[in-house]
């Protein structure tokens, strides 16, 4: 064989080995994009529909059923008042996806809101918000959301705007950055030179480019925001229910580590599924919008 034929052959086996590892690349990625929402749809489906997923009721306690591990008649065990600890992690996931939404919907209208104010006219308003916003920025958000909400009385409205709080400076900091870079667009100046008001141009023109880092920002801040909520309840900051959420049965099973290990590890193993599954969507859509990132 001449070289110049090996040179045509190694360049065709480098090409064929690259193939092959961005199509095991992407399918992976396709395959955890949908595993992703597949979790996402069951968790939606037992927050609506708990009644049809769990398999008891959970408030009804069982004395002679306390701390039985798992088994064909409870899936994930009891806990210690012999309550069915997959129909609790079921009828609390309503409360923890909640929060989760709620707290981005309010905390990303806020940061959308002052970004888009402060990007636009920029100067001596632009320079408070963004300095209001890195006052927020240095204190971690989990320590923000505990000190708004033991400011507040404990209720699910105090935790849900305690959150709220804590992922309103990456909202902020990135769509700033993002209405900066399309206000300076040719087809801005055009529509302030056609007289247009300025609510009308960062409704109409600003907003809707803004729209596909926002809803990254938004998926992504989801899983952030259900971690702070759990970690609230876990600490004893948030609303105590009949049917207690995800971080507070986690709370209540620290204790039973060492006899029972279920009552703690199946909640704190949806929390884990939820946020990753969250972020997985996340990653995909930053991927989708920005494919050079």
């Amino acid at each position: 064989m001449s070289v110049l034929s090996k040179s045509y052959h190694t360049i065709l086996l480098k090409k064929e080995r690259t193939n092959q590892k961005q199509f095991i690349k992407g399918w992976t990625r396709k395959a955890l994009l949908w595993g992703g929402i597949a979790v996402l749809i069951g968790i939606t489906a037992a927050a609506l529909m708990p009644s049809v997923i769990a398999s008891q009721s959970p408030p009804v306690m069982q004395p002679d059923q306390l701390l039985q591990p798992p088994g064909s008649t409870h899936f994930f065990g009891t806990d210690q008042l012999g309550r069915d600890v997959f129909s609790l992690i079921v009828y609390g996931s309503a409360q923890s996806l909640f929060i989760g939404v709620a707290s981005v919907l309010v905390g990303g209208f806020i940061g959308t809101l002052i970004s888009l104010i402060g990007g636009y006219f920029g100067g001596i308003l632009d320079m408070f918000l963004m300095r209001c916003i890195d006052i927020l920025m240095t204190i971690p958000g989990i320590l923000l959301a505990i000190t708004v909400s033991a400011l507040l009385s404990t209720s699910l409205t105090s935790t849900i705007l305690a959150v709220s709080i804590a992922m309103i400076p990456n909202f902020a900091r990135v769509m700033r950055s993002q209405v900066i870079a399309v206000k300076n667009r040719l087809f801005i100046k055009a529509a302030i030179s056609s007289g247009a008001s300025h609510a009308k141009i960062i409704i109409t023109h600003i907003l809707p480019h803004c729209m596909s880092p926002l809803l990254v920002m938004a998926t992504i801040g989801m899983g952030t925001s259900i971690l702070i909520g759990a970690g609230l309840s876990f600490l004893g900051l948030s609303e105590i229910k009949e049917l207690p959420d995800w971080g507070y049965l986690l709370s209540q099973g620290r204790s039973y580590l060492n006899v029972a290990w279920w009552v703690a590890t199946f909640p704190g193993l949806a929390i884990t599924i939820l946020v990753l599954s969250v972020n997985l969507i996340g990653d995909e859509l930053r991927a989708y919008f920005d494919p050079r990132g």
